[in-house]
């Protein structure tokens, strides 16, 4: 499933593909022109994280559609990529992460992964567009998705390869139909939560959008990995009508901003797209998308700031769930079907004990 530009939801294919679907405004203490658009940013409380940590030293992969390598607001923040899609002569690995593939072509839904990127941890403070949970994290392009879509076999070699290059935290704002959940459990088709496995192994943190089909559970790979599952709230710290409700046979499951998909633009995410794609919002370069797949990145930028404190993989999924509070309750660590372990609370993971 793909993002929700605007108010249309696009339908998974076979494979996996990328997920994409009032509260306290947003304070503005960067100058990033379109922070205080970042309602998401408020809502997960990353600005109060920043005096303990940035994420520096810590790299997200983001395993996706590719990232406009050359956009103001990422560019710098970039490390080496990999591209598995397209590649040629019997080749798995080709390129550089680049959203354009290898054919050199731009498709409307590759802009997906830039945008995740730009969530989690685009450049701050450099009066340009937005600011990233994770400031001072590096983002790793991974192209495994192509056109929005893509299979198991190339996803899982994409997080195998980050996981061997140096990555911290796995993105993977991506997933299958409702119902598939089931071929993993019997093991027909275990690649991609085995890669995720392999990962953890590699102390890489990997954060899996739940879906955005309304069903009651987390989607394939978000349900049997051993990853965190994160469904979507709205800026109202709503659970999103589009959101997969955030539970998995483990309970590794969280909610973060993913926006209403069904109102304006500032209802939704706002982030990075690239340069050369159209805004459907009307800003170039940015755009608003809503979905688990906006979501996602913001668990990620938190992982990484845990990450960069020196915590371990344990330590890391532990801050993230027992300090998750549960929207108008207030209660911290306490699980619900709506919620998950609640939403994620930077500030009070950055300072939980280790």
């Amino acid at each position: 499933m793909r993002a929700l530009r605007r108010t249309t939801a696009l339908a998974g294919v076979l494979g996996l593909t990328a997920l994409v679907a009032s509260a306290t405004p947003a304070s503005a203490a960067t100058n990033d022109p379109l922070r205080g658009k970042q309602w998401g940013l408020t809502q997960v409380r990353a600005e109060q994280a920043w005096p303990t940590s940035r994420g520096a030293g810590a790299t997200i992969a983001v395993v996706d559609t590719g990232v406009d390598l050359t956009h103001p607001d990422l560019a710098a923040k970039l490390v080496p990529g990999a591209t598995f899609v397209g590649c040629t002569g019997g080749a798995t690995v080709c390129s550089d992460g680049n959203w354009k593939g290898v054919d050199g072509v731009g498709q409307e839904p590759d802009a997906h992964g830039t945008h995740v990127s730009g969530i989690a941890a685009a450049i701050t403070d450099n009066g340009t567009g937005v600011a990233g949970v994770a400031p001072d994290a590096r983002i790793m392009p991974i192209k495994v998705l192509e056109d929005g879509s893509g299979n198991t076999a190339d996803i899982a070699r994409g997080i195998r390869w980050a996981a061997d290059h140096g990555a911290d935290v796995i993105n993977l704002s991506l997933g299958s139909l409702p119902g598939t959940q089931v071929l993993s459990i019997v093991g027909v088709d275990p690649e991609v939560e085995e890669a995720i496995d392999y990962a953890r192994t590699k102390g890489a943190v990997s954060v899996i959008a739940a879906g955005n089909t309304s069903t009651i559970a987390c989607t394939s790979p978000g349900f049997s990995s051993s990853g965190i599952c994160v469904g979507s709230t709205d800026k109202n710290e709503l659970h999103s009508a589009f959101s997969e409700l955030p539970i998995k046979p483990d309970l590794k499951v969280v909610s973060a901003p993913g926006g209403f998909a069904f109102g304006a633009c500032d209802d939704d995410v706002w982030s990075t797209v690239p340069t050369e794609a159209t805004s459907g919002c009307g800003v170039a370069g940015y755009d608003a998308f809503a979905g688990t797949s906006m979501a996602t990145p913001h668990v990620a930028g938190v992982a990484a700031l845990l990450l960069a404190q020196g915590r371990t993989v344990d330590q890391t999924e532990k801050a993230i769930l027992t300090t998750a509070r549960t929207p108008v309750l207030g209660l911290r660590g306490q699980f619900s079907p709506l919620y998950g372990y609640g939403v994620v609370d930077a500030q009070a993971a950055v300072a939980s004990a280790r």
